[in-house]
């Protein structure tokens, strides 16, 4: 006889007194009934209470057409014979997906400490999709830096990297909730919540949760590297201004020093034909060409 699965969306303080035939404690009520956020405050944990457990979890949900991740949160309060789901619409109106974890429940088979682990495994798996839709995201702006405008280059690297940070803490402390599962420091008194079976089906869980964070930590190194590479287009465009502004300027100096030259006044040389404005035309046309001959022999233009 599997366990009896109540699911319950923003419900009032009565709906989950109601749902749940144990006594709950206050701040586990607190927490089912608090006013839905972002998702972004929620912080997965599990905490043992004698005949049940209560637990928060954080569902990821990438959004690609905003560029955004919807952190969608489901709270768990289970005894050996009854579990209670409580999911919160965020600000968008999305809500943590249960679709696979009804398809499993569907014959009543499943007992409570299964339910348990079916939901953080949904929620370790959405973990690994998010981190699929990440690596795209890094992709897709590594193959367009060079040609991105600098200010939409940082903002989305911000963006990115928000995103990787929150996801590491996220995955953290779900995967050290499921260790507290893994080690049997949480479970019910009496009939547990989790034999031994479902403790080594949650061993996987943690698996998977490990191979996220160490996903998230080589994602976080390729956007490094997309950061590094777009500072050093940043430099080479400056390098390349300051050798436009070198080359002008040296074109500028020699000229310069001719008319300047020319602008003596030495009674009684400068009437004389070598001194005239066709041949300092002449030397200023001659020395800049050179210049310029040297400049492109030695690749600077």
């Amino acid at each position: 006889m599997g366990a009896q699965w109540t699911d319950l969306v923003d419900p009032s303080r009565e709906e989950v007194l109601g749902a749940f035939g144990a006594a709950l404690d206050p701040d586990a009520v607190e927490i089912l009934v608090e006013a839905p956020g972002d998702g972004r405050d929620a912080r997965p944990t599990i905490e043992s209470h004698g005949a049940y457990i209560a637990a928060v979890l954080a569902f990821p949900h990438p959004h690609p057409h905003d560029d955004r991740v919807a952190y969608l949160e489901i709270d768990i309060v289970a005894g050996p014979a009854h579990v209670l789901t409580v999911r919160k619409t965020d600000r968008h109106g999305d809500l943590a997906p249960v679709d696979a974890l009804a398809a499993r429940y569907a014959d009543g088979s499943l007992e409570a400490g299964a339910l348990v682990h079916a939901i953080f495994d949904d929620v370790a798996d959405a973990f690994l999709e998010l981190l699929d839709r990440l690596y795209e995201e890094i992709d897709e702006l590594e193959g367009h830096v060079e040609e991105l405008a600098g200010v939409t280059v940082r903002r989305r690297l911000a963006e990115l990297r928000h995103e990787l940070l929150h996801a590491r803490r996220t995955v953290s402390a779900t995967r050290a909730s499921v260790r507290r599962i893994v080690d049997g420091r949480v479970d019910t008194g009496g009939v547990p919540l989790f034999p031994a079976s479902i403790e080594a089906a949650f061993v996987d869980t943690y698996e998977t949760l490990v191979r996220a964070t160490e996903e998230l930590d080589v994602a976080r190194d390729l956007l490094a590297s997309v950061r590094d590479f777009s500072q050093a287009k940043i430099t080479e465009g400056q390098n390349e201004v300051a050798k436009k502004l070198t080359v002008i300027a040296s074109l500028v100096l020699v000229p310069s020093l001719i008319v300047g030259f020319y602008g003596q006044n030495f009674e009684g040389v400068f009437g004389r034909p070598y001194w005239s404005l066709a041949v300092s035309t002449t030397l200023i046309a001659v020395t800049t060409l050179a210049q310029l001959a040297v400049f492109r022999w030695r690749r600077w233009i």
